[in-house]
């Protein structure tokens, strides 16, 4: 990361600089001692993070995870804060998010064949057994993934679950050789996949 004067300048962008005007290259282009002469810093990025799950670093370099359940929300005197019709007002937690999105995904697949729903009330015209599967599939996908996040302990493991690598590699023995091999093998961690259409 390239910073003048305490603010971060992009790479292949052109830039202002006393009354100097450089070229989008210019940065890539320039020696370690140019960039310099001009007060140019290079200094390490910055830690990224998946901000669908964490808050960002604390002092120590750990990741913050978000809520993962939902909790009651409190005023500055500790107490339960609940609205007018005496509710407790609710923090949704990262699972309830994750749920909701399962059935937004779900209605979204559906959709594509909804007509075939719609032209059997309409005409009465049968829907095709392979939609009716997959129809059935669907619901039935997006129940298990539902009971798999409701199931996550720790942020950590809802992310594997949603976004893990679909293989992990593991060490084997090969019977043929008897030497230990890497093999990959179906990751366990991540969520039932969503059934596909034919075409």
């Amino acid at each position: 990361m390239f910073v003048l004067n305490g603010k971060p300048i992009a790479l292949d962008r052109a830039f202002e600089h006393d009354g100097v005007q450089y070229p989008a290259n210019w940065l890539r282009l320039a020696s370690p001692e140019e960039r310099a002469a001009i007060g140019i810093e290079e200094r390490p990025n910055p830690p990224t993070w998946d901000q669908r799950f964490y808050w960002g670093y604390d002092e120590n370099g750990s990741l913050i995870p978000k809520r993962l359940n939902d909790e009651p929300s409190f005023d500055e005197d500790g107490n339960v804060m609940v609205d007018e019709s005496g509710e407790r007002i609710m923090q949704t937690g990262l699972k309830t998010q994750w749920i909701a999105e399962q059935k937004r995904t779900a209605a979204s697949l559906l959709a594509s064949t909804d007509w075939y729903v719609v032209r059997r009330g309409e005409t009465g015209a049968a829907i095709p057994p392979e939609i009716l599967t997959y129809r059935e599939e669907v619901r039935s996908v997006s129940d298990e993934r539902e009971e798999q996040i409701a199931a996550c302990t720790t942020v950590d493991e809802l992310k594997e679950l949603l976004y893990g690598s679909q293989y992990v590699y593991v060490n084997e023995t090969n019977p043929e050789t008897g030497e230990e091999e890497m093999v990959q093998m179906p990751n366990p961690s991540i969520a039932t996949p969503w059934p596909q259409l034919a075409e």
